[in-house]
């Protein structure tokens, strides 16, 4: 018989969505009336909107054509996506070329481990995006876990007393760095003068920085950078990574892009953009054409109305959670609130609890489920996210009951 993968069985990081679900479905089954509302993961949950919907229904009809069906797309996107995209999002930082257009980020995220293979250094933001850690496991870049994080992991601790803004000192030279703005899960946006500084280490270090820019479209602060590509030299040293998943509601649907500038080389000279070009070409065969005909659509000037839209939707949830959260239930119990506008999640600390000794008080007073914030890494510990994604009523009616949580 063939050996199991040991990677596999290195793999514990993984386990934070599934034991979420657990725990909702037996406090369920104990509760069979109770109305759980969920404020956990970040699902979108509003209908694709009109414009966007009938760009995906026009190329559907044309498809059941002969004039209009298309099989096999080039496997790096739709050439008129790629174009938009380098258009509306990078407006000469980038070109379409550099552009990859894929099935969505966190599948994007996953792939790229192969551009680097086991041996490279890894450095994540902590908390973060459990992928970043997950994908270096299954490669076997992380090395053993020592319970309390993997070994050939450097964790870089994103807390209130560092104004979520990392200490890169711990950082080794030729490193890929995985770092998300705004982030997920604490909401945390990086300024232009931080993103300086992460760009500046990383050229003296000949790291690369894999850049989450996911949430992009949340950022309402034009001060902030809404691409790494904004800041002098990062297309020296950063693969930036983004998504239509959240802005345009896409969760279902598969839809997002890499960029990978032609400055940024191996240390041997290579480019990453031929390499990574290899990846999307072998191990990938193109995102649907239908989802890519409504990125199209999505990327016009209806489309980018309504994805605005959209997304401010979901702001004003955030905002709605962030106020029941200042209550005078939770200023007693000394909870501190994170929210900055920018971004879909409220990022709270318990002072004193247990991440899911939170998830579990909550679920069983309010029956509202959360997501504990150390499942996001040792950083997360007493902390809780809580998503904006959800219908307003249900969103108004969780902050009602969360309103009368006591501690």
């Amino acid at each position: 018989m063939i050996k199991r993968n040991q990677n596999f069985a290195n793999l514990t990081a993984g386990y934070l969505f599934p034991e979420i679900a657990r725990r909702r479905k037996e406090y369920q089954a104990a509760h069979p009336d109770a109305k759980i509302i969920s404020l956990g993961i970040g699902n979108t949950t509003e209908p694709l909107t009109p414009h966007i919907v009938e760009g995906m229904k026009n190329y559907v009809e044309d498809l059941g054509t002969a004039a209009g069906y298309s099989g096999y797309g080039d496997e790096q996107g739709n050439t008129a996506l790629r174009k938009k995209i380098a258009e509306v999002y990078y407006k000469g930082m980038a070109d379409a070329s550099e552009v990859f257009v894929s099935d969505g980020a966190k599948c994007d995220i996953a792939r790229i481990q192969t551009l680097f293979g086991s041996k490279v250094k890894v450095a994540v933001q902590d908390p973060a995006y459990p992928v970043y850690v997950d994908g270096s496991v299954v490669v076997g870049a992380a090395g053993k876990n020592n319970g309390s994080g993997y070994k050939g992991i450097s964790y870089l601790p994103c807390t209130p007393e560092n104004n979520f803004f990392p200490n890169l000192k711990s950082v080794k030279k030729n490193s890929i760095i995985y770092f998300c703005s705004p982030n997920n899960p604490t909401g945390a946006t990086a300024t232009k003068e931080q993103l300086k500084e992460l760009v500046d280490f990383s050229i003296k270090n000949d790291c690369i920085i894999i850049y989450d820019a996911a949430y992009s479209a949340f950022i309402r602060d034009e001060n902030l950078p809404k691409t790494i590509y904004e800041v002098e030299g990062a297309r020296k040293c950063a693969i930036e990574i983004n998504s239509f998943s959240k802005p345009a509601g896409f969760t279902g649907v598969r839809l997002g892009w890499s960029v990978v500038p032609n400055e940024l080389k191996f240390s041997d000279g290579s480019l990453v953009n031929k390499d990574w070009n290899r990846v999307m070409t072998t191990l990938f065969n193109g995102a649907s054409n239908i989802a890519q005909a409504g990125g199209i659509a999505a990327l016009d000037d209806t489309g980018l109305a309504e994805m605005k839209g959209l997304v401010d939707y979901y702001l004003q949830n955030g905002r709605l959670i962030k106020t029941a959260l200042e209550g005078e239930n939770f200023k007693k119990a000394g909870v501190e609130i994170y929210f900055t506008g920018n971004g879909p999640y409220v990022w709270a600390k318990f002072p004193g609890m247990k991440s899911w000794e939170v998830f579990d008080k909550i679920l069983n007073e309010c029956n509202v489920v959360t997501t504990p914030g150390a499942g996001f890494g040792p950083s997360g510990e007493s902390f809780i996210r809580f998503s904006s994604f959800g219908h307003r009523a249900d969103v108004e009616e969780a902050c009602s009951r969360l309103a009368k949580l006591t501690f």
